[in-house]
């Protein structure tokens, strides 16, 4: 250890390794459980390799509002992480690090979330938590763990059987009643990532107060080991398995408004889970709805490599492929879609004249929210008397076709900031403000009753979602949920059906009455410990030094998140975040922000034209604009990150 030392303490004074990585070496070896993360770093400093050495620990994996996400596998894989060798070609052991995810990060992440929810629930009764994982690499071994650990510390575990999605963890925190709930799991992020998503006791992800308080007992906690409480104190671990789903399906079939349109509907439709966890509950459903399901054999695989795409994201065309090629063979009318932890959804639609069209997730989620509105007054869910009580809730980079179709039925719109957790507080928000003499035991409740509840007391909410192909139309789920939007989008489809059109043709005739919308995102990937001051200094840059001026419109108005007081429709100050959205003088629009789970930055484009016309017209001049408006961000963007 002395000869390491002198190592790490040398390359440090030569530069090779940050300052921050020396230290935060020292913070592991203090308080690693296992000594394979020493013989990792020294492997790494004998090898030279301080560039892997940096990115691995240039900082302390911080625990964020929404949790932690990192790389669980390095770029440079040590022999003594490989191990043995895991499932799928995996390592025997998740890479060493402070910046990673591995065990020193996700027991510190636990047991910050057990000593914050104990204090919430105080004396009386075990805290009660429930945990899910996906697919990926280590995420089964990272959620037995945190049920271990739970139950050590005096807690009640709550574990699945095997992998779950997301939104499922979401609903079971709420019927279980639980105090806190963790799905281990990175979303759609390249197969090398994994994450610790935190939930609290309404089904959503934490947020004020509760997100500091937890993040302040987590960043308090320095070493991986831990002291098991007497066995007489300590909880229990209870596996949650088949009838859990039962009970989650048979909620989410309240989602239809008009069940009829799918009786014999004999829609065909392709169905892949990209090797994650949407077949558990989105297949059965849409069989049992009537829907004549296939599913691509390849990726029918539970595998964390994600082998047959490059990235398991369904908003790539790439990774919808197969399904495509699937569809085509079998006369299929739709492709479906969802990401690893199944929170996402993506679609590919055949349109009347039978070519197969990839939708955007401000196309899937402006189709039904518009049909969701549509009906809502055809089945008397909503009247003139009740219309300004229901509610859409979206994402300031959404698109503004949903605001166009909620003015024009009469509904409101409250925008949020980016991230399904915001979305969701305003759920618990409108559960809160019902009288609780009137609500009771609302999680026990029917749909039906709950919304009546709303309509009468609070606002009833109708759709909600993000341009990330992230989608709701329930509060019994506080996350974003593709199982519930398969759902809801197979409506929309027998919808199309029984009036004789096609999805991409029914979004044309939206277009055309409520004005066409092009929506566009790109980003700029900076990885590693370069790449993540390179992002904040780029994003500060458009805070210090905003545009005036872009592709030779002017700018109209600049909202700068981080700086300004800004409020929502509701009049709900809105919290601080890096984000700048910049409105121009001719009608486009784009903002740009620093993402919080990925080495990027990100921009999102927005071009519209009024109704009237030729939609054929009005695309190309979108289009058009759109293109040329990105060439001036990308150009300045790249001159801000030199300067």
């Amino acid at each position: 250890m002395n000869d390491l030392s002198a190592t790490l303490d040398q390359a440090t004074q030569n530069g090779d390794l940050l300052e921050s990585s020396r230290r935060n070496i020292d913070l592991l070896l203090s308080g690693a459980a296992s000594p394979v993360p020493a013989a990792a770093i020294a492997e790494l400093a004998e090898a030279g390799e301080w560039q892997e050495l940096n990115d691995r620990f240039f900082k302390t994996l911080a625990f964020g509002t929404g949790g932690l996400r990192g790389r669980t596998i390095g770029r440079v894989v040590t022999k003594v992480e490989q191990g043995v060798g895991g499932p799928n070609d995996r390592p025997e052991h998740p890479c060493a690090g402070t910046a990673t995810m591995n065990f020193f990060n996700v027991s510190r992440a636990v047991r910050g979330m057990i000593t914050y929810v104990k204090a919430h629930v105080g004396a009386g009764r075990k805290p009660r938590m429930v945990f899910a994982h996906d697919t990926r690499h280590f995420s089964r071994d990272f959620a037995e763990f945190c049920a271990k650990v739970c139950a050590d510390l005096g807690c009640d575990a709550y574990l699945f059987d095997d992998a779950r999605s997301t939104p499922q963890l979401s609903f079971a925190v709420r019927a279980l009643n639980a105090d806190a709930g963790v799905v281990l799991t990175a979303s759609h992020n390249p197969s090398h990532d994994n994450g610790f998503k935190a939930y609290f006791n309404d089904g959503a992800q934490i947020v004020e107060p509760h997100a500091s308080a937890i993040i302040k007992e987590v960043n308090a906690i320095m070493s991986e080991r831990y002291d098991a409480l007497p066995e007489s104190e300590q909880g229990s671990v209870t596996i949650l398995g088949a009838d859990a789903d039962r009970e989650y399906m048979d909620k989410l079939k309240s989602l239809l408004m008009q069940p009829a349109l799918l009786e014999g509907a004999s829609t065909k439709v392709v169905f892949t889970s990209i090797h994650g966890t949407g077949g558990q509950i989105t297949v059965p459903m849409l069989k049992e709805l009537g829907f004549e399901v296939m599913t691509v054999p390849e990726q029918e695989v539970r595998d964390g490599r994600f082998p047959t795409v490059a990235s398991p994201n369904p908003e790539n065309a790439p990774a919808l492929q197969m399904g495509v090629d699937l569809a085509e063979k079998e006369g299929a009318e739709i492709v479906i879609g969802t990401d690893p932890d199944s929170d996402r959804m993506g679609v590919v639609a055949r349109d009347g004249k039978g070519v197969m069209r990839l939708l955007t997730g401000n196309q899937i989620g402006s189709l039904m929210a518009w049909y969701r509105a549509k009906a809502a007054f055809d089945i008397g869910w909503l009247n003139d008397a009740t219309r300004a009580r229901a509610i859409f809730v979206k994402t300031f980079v959404t698109t503004e076709l949903q605001s166009a179709i909620a003015a024009k039925f009469g509904l409101g719109v409250v925008n949020t900031l980016t991230g399904f957790k915001y979305i969701a507080s305003k759920l618990k928000k409108y559960e809160d403000a019902i009288p609780a003499d009137k609500k009771g035991d609302y999680r026990s409740l029917d749909e039906d009753t709950t919304r009546k509840l709303r309509l009468e007391y609070s606002r009833f909410f109708l759709f909600g979602g993000e341009e990330s192909y992230g989608y709701l139309g329930c509060d019994f789920v506080r996350d974003k949920d593709a199982n519930g939007a398969a759902v809801m989008f197979a409506e929309v489809a027998a919808y199309a059906k029984s009036v004789g059109t096609t999805l991409p043709d029914l979004l044309d005739d939206i277009y055309s009455e409520f004005g066409y919308h092009e929506e566009r995102g790109k980003a700029m990937v900076m990885e590693g410990a370069d790449g993540a001051a390179k992002i904040q200094a780029l994003a500060a840059s458009y805070s210090n030094d905003p545009p005036t001026e872009v592709d030779g419109s002017a700018v109209e108005r600049v909202r700068d998140f981080k700086t300004q007081d800004l409020f929502d429709e509701e009049g709900d100050e809105l919290p601080k975040e890096g984000m700048l959205f910049v409105e121009l003088a001719d009608g486009r629009s784009f903002a740009v922000r620093p993402s919080g789970t990925e080495p990027k930055i990100k921009f999102y484009l927005f071009g519209k034209t009024d109704p009237g016309g030729e939609l054929a017209d009005a695309k190309a001049r979108v289009a058009t604009g759109l293109d040329n408006l990105w060439s001036a961000i990308e150009a300045d963007a790249l001159k801000r990150s030199q300067a």
